[in-house]
């Protein structure tokens, strides 16, 4: 229509800086080479602030479920049982890896667009009446867009037995949420490339303490290529066991650098400043939102069209004619929800163009003025907040 740009505001992949683009297209290296251990060495410590760790953190050459499935079977054997939290497609998946090795699987769903609770959590637990190796949870569901209540979690399971294993998957939310292992009660947290640590898509983290790190190497659970013990022991010597992704290992070290130079601080902020406009302009659109306040991610947004025929004309007419891309629903909300991803290297006037466009859309669709409505609210937030 009227852009030449492209805008992808998808809930992962999103855009890569120029900065980091730059250092991944660094001449090649030999990853068996003082060169590359330089770089993985700078990688792993990068990545302890961002990860709240006291520990180098691991990276997987490997998509963030891969991290999912080796947090996992790092941390249960065969005959363990454990909890697995369900909110979304993402719970889903760590439901669907658990019981492909394991026997002993205890579900716990909760509605897809709200929080666990987290003493109806405990109660499940106490009820089960057997001990419980682990309990795994998302951190920001990100099919639903909801950022769950991990820390009190972490310090109620820790509450009630000191010796289960806490872990998290914060793939779409790590690098903008303010999380520390030690003081949150995590026992391993990993994450993905893609999302608010604003790489491509094809390496995984995983961060841990002490105590994950000592079951690592007792686990018997079978596992090869996502043995951690073997991945630590690599990591140690500033190298991998397995060929890595030398490019992308140089992003995070420019990942690193953008961070640094911002302020982690202030890239947590700035995330939860496009949330809360975002949320103001969708909701001045009249779109109803899915999640609550509370609980609102500061990666992504859910919000809902007022039928599936105005949600197929509003995200097809973003990409046709705006060249804008936003995500639909998953699972059992495909069809009912729209999301918009806010994370990574993106700025509150990023999101003005979308703002802008759902404007016009939605003028031309219900034949009612938008104009000037969301965009002056998103501003709003943005100038309050300044």
């Amino acid at each position: 229509m009227y852009t030449h740009h492209s805008l992808l505001l998808t809930p992962g992949p999103t855009p890569i800086p120029q900065h980091i683009q730059s250092a991944m297209n660094l001449p090649m290296v030999g990853h068996r080479s003082a060169d590359f251990e330089q770089i993985a060495e700078t990688a792993f410590r990068t990545l302890k602030p961002i990860f709240g760790s006291q520990h180098n953190v691991i990276i997987l050459t490997s998509s963030g479920t891969s991290a999912l499935e080796a947090s996992m079977v790092n941390i249960v054997n065969p005959e363990d049982h454990i909890v697995v939290i369900v909110s979304g497609a993402f719970g889903n998946r760590f439901k669907q890896i658990a019981e492909t090795y394991y026997e002993n699987v205890h579900v716990f769903q909760v509605a897809w667009g709200q929080a666990f609770d987290v003493n109806e959590v405990m109660t499940f637990i106490e009820s089960l009446n057997t001990p419980i190796t682990a309990v795994f949870s998302q951190y920001c569901e990100t099919s639903t867009a909801v950022l769950h209540p991990v820390a009190e979690l972490g310090h109620a399971l820790k509450k009630w037995d000191d010796q289960i294993y806490f872990v998290v998957d914060g793939v779409s939310c790590i690098g903008a949420v303010d999380v520390n292992l030690e003081r949150d009660d995590i026992d391993v947290l990993v994450s993905g490339s893609q999302k608010a640590l604003m790489l491509p898509p094809g390496i995984a983290f995983v961060a841990y303490n002490n105590r994950a790190l000592t079951r690592f190497k007792s686990v018997r659970t079978p596992r090869f290529y996502l043995d951690l013990a073997k991945h630590h022991a690599s990591l140690e010597a500033h190298s991998t066991p397995y060929t890595p992704n030398v490019s992308t290992f140089r992003g995070v070290v420019e990942y690193g650098h953008m961070v640094e130079e911002e302020g982690f601080e202030h890239v947590i902020q700035r995330h939860y400043l496009i949330r809360d406009a975002v949320r103001t302009a969708l909701q001045r659109l009249d779109l109803d939102l899915l999640v609550d306040d509370t609980y609102a991610s500061p990666t992504v947004t859910a919000f809902i069209p007022k039928d599936e025929a105005e949600l197929k004309h509003i995200k097809n007419t973003l990409k046709s004619q705006f060249n804008i891309t936003i995500a639909g629903g998953q699972g059992k909300l495909k069809g009912h929800i729209l999301r918009v991803g806010h994370m990574g290297f993106i700025s509150p006037f990023d999101l003005l163009p979308f703002v802008a466009a759902l404007e016009v859309i939605l003028t031309q669709y219900r034949q009612q003025s938008y104009i000037g409505t969301g965009t002056k609210a998103f501003l709003e937030v943005v100038h309050h907040e300044l």
